[in-house]
């Protein structure tokens, strides 16, 4: 959570360039009211751009690759939209939490492949702290 919020700070003061997908804001937008708003209020406390992944034929195709590779599976189509947008939008990394889908060797080595397939540069999946480090820590 440390490293959650030290990144967040940083977003707020600028330090980064954020792209959130549609399908994280679709997702928002489903919750129920409390979670809803406050999820939002967040997001109102930043500038972000958003990356258009569901009507989007080319991140379609790309988050096809994932699930015809094998990488993900269907069930999961809204996470692979959700790196499909990143990749097409140019975005340098996705910084997530989400060891099961997002933020493991399969899906970073999968996204290396569809990538270099693709002709886009690799993204960066890591988790905040990878992104920020420890330096806090350092002495």
């Amino acid at each position: 959570m440390r490293h959650s919020r030290r990144l967040w700070e940083k977003i707020k003061a600028g330090e980064f360039n954020v792209v959130i997908s549609d399908v994280v804001i679709n997702e928002i937008i489903r919750c129920k009211d409390t979670k809803r708003n406050i999820l939002l209020g967040y997001l109102d406390e930043i500038e972000y751009d958003v990356a258009e992944a569901g009507g989007n034929e080319k991140s379609l195709e790309i988050a096809g690759h994932f699930v015809n590779l094998g990488i993900l599976k269907q069930t999961s189509f809204e996470d692979c939209q959700h790196i499909a947008a990143a990749i097409i939008s140019g975005c340098d990394a996705i910084i997530s939490w989400n060891f099961k889908h997002i933020v493991n060797y399969r899906t970073i080595n999968g996204v290396e492949i569809i990538t270099a397939k693709e002709g886009y540069p690799n993204l960066l999946i890591c988790t905040p702290q990878m992104l920020i480090g420890d330096d806090e820590d350092d002495t």
